[in-house]
């Protein structure tokens, strides 16, 4: 399963790429606006950092404001994907885009036939939202197994993003599933190789180590 960074802090991203486990980056307004750089200028240096794929959401809600967005975010570098809502608008700028040779992650995706409807339109990757699911009470989880499900079906080629990741168990569960992504905030990146069994094994073996110098 392939590991993209949910944030638009910069630093986040050098920290996570340093590890060389990072296949990708996902952003969105929110993200970007906690920031205190341009939406773009931020763009442009995570593409620095990032070899694999780097989502950029469209905050256009009308299909021409999409489009327009969409392919200006695709100038900045071949490995922009262009993030769209799937709303009824955005189904006519996921077809053009994707026969514009622009990658497209749909995002908000709350249902298995929203992700159906996204993958016949040619998204490259559908973004299941799991941790809102779990907020109100239901299992997101079910839904991605849904989505692999039906693309497994039918052979679509669309990558299914696991996104609104809350803690190291969704990726566990994700991974599990077999989803093909897992996008996840740093704090949560950050924890997956901690283990309070780890440390404290690691610091058993350092003291026998020190007294074995000592004798």
């Amino acid at each position: 399963m392939k590991f993209f960074l949910d944030t638009g802090s910069v630093d986040e991203i050098r920290k996570a790429n340093e590890l060389g486990l990072l296949d990708g980056v996902t952003t969105n307004p929110s993200l970007l606006a906690k920031e205190k750089k341009p939406y773009r200028e931020i763009l442009k240096e995570i593409v620095g950092i990032v070899k694999g794929p780097v989502s950029a959401e469209v905050t256009a809600t009308d299909t021409e404001g999409m489009l327009r967005e969409g392919r200006d975010y695709a100038k900045i570098a071949d490995n922009i994907v262009v993030k769209i809502p799937i709303i009824k608008t955005g189904v006519n700028a996921i077809r053009t885009l994707t026969s514009e040779g622009i990658k497209v992650n749909v995002t908000l995706c709350f249902s298995p036939t929203q992700a159906l409807i996204a993958a016949k339109a040619g998204a490259s990757f559908i973004s299941p939202f799991i941790g809102r699911f779990d907020d109100i009470s239901s299992e997101g989880m079910q839904l991605v197994a849904e989505i692999i499900t039906i693309y497994d079906n039918y052979g679509y080629e669309t990558e299914v993003l696991v996104a609104s990741v809350r803690h190291p168990m969704h990726v566990v569960q994700a991974a599990m599933i077999g989803a093909d992504i897992c996008t996840m905030p740093y704090a949560v990146f950050d924890k997956l190789l901690n283990h309070p069994l780890t440390d404290i094994g690691l610091k058993n073996f350092l003291a026998d180590w020190e007294k074995a110098q000592k004798q």
